[in-house]
């Protein structure tokens, strides 16, 4: 079943470290690399707080998904997301 991270960047931080996550992040590729579905498109917030920015990534499934999260690449990237921006992120299975 299609498993989905969508990323939601509230407010950025140090842009010189989103520049540092972008690059990282996409040599994270792993073996189930992720198909992206949407990438920092035009939002219209219909509901809740306003978001800076979103990225919907698909995989074919939960245990590729959490293995490109947890993996060292994608983890090494991580740091600078943390230090760069404020972000929610979250994991939802397909139907």
């Amino acid at each position: 079943m299609s498993t989905y991270v969508i990323f939601i960047k509230d407010a950025t931080l140090d842009s010189e470290e989103m520049a540092i996550y972008a690059d990282k992040a996409s040599q994270a590729r792993g073996d189930n690399p992720p198909k992206p579905l949407a990438f920092y498109g035009d939002i219209t917030t219909l509901e809740g707080p306003e978001a800076e920015g979103a990225v919907v990534l698909e995989f074919p499934d939960r245990q590729a998904a959490l293995a490109w999260y947890e993996s060292p690449a994608y983890q090494e990237a991580k740091q600078h997301r943390l230090k760069g921006a404020d972000y929610r992120v979250m994991m939802v299975e397909g139907v």
